[in-house]
C-alpha cells in the first residue's frame, strides 16, 4: 500500500440471521464514532437481500494511518473486537487503494 493514498475497506461479516439485529445497531454506533475520526472519510453497510445473515461494510479512509488509528480506537475495540467479533461466524476483510 502506498503511504498517504486513500483506502477502501470493503469487509465481508456472516452470523446467524437471528444476531443481525444485534450487529446492526452496534455497526450504527461504530459508523457515528468512525466518521467523527479525522482520518474516516465515509462508512457505509449494508444487508445480502439474499442471505440476511451477510453484512457488507465500506469504510474510506485518508490512509493507512487512520486505518490504524481507527483500529486502536476505544470505540473500534469496544463495538468490534469485544461485541461484534464474537458472534460472527465469518469475516472477510480487503484494503484497496484506486490505481489509475
Amino acid at each position: 500500500m502506498s503511504a498517504g493514498t486513500p483506502i477502501v475497506v470493503v469487509a465481508r461479516w456472516r452470523m446467524a440471521p437471528e444476531a443481525v439485529p444485534e450487529v446492526l445497531g452496534l455497526v450504527a454506533a461504530l459508523r457515528e464514532q468512525s466518521l467523527d475520526e479525522p482520518g474516516c472519510k465515509g462508512y457505509e453497510a449494508f444487508q445480502s437481500v439474499g442471505t440476511p445473515g451477510e453484512l457488507l461494510l465500506l469504510e474510506r479512509y485518508a490512509d493507512q494511518a487512520a486505518i490504524e488509528a481507527h483500529r486502536a480506537s476505544a470505540h473500534y475495540q469496544t463495538l468490534v473486537v469485544q461485541r461484534i467479533l464474537p458472534v460472527l461466524s465469518g469475516r472477510q476483510v480487503e484494503l484497496l487503494q484506486a490505481k489509475a
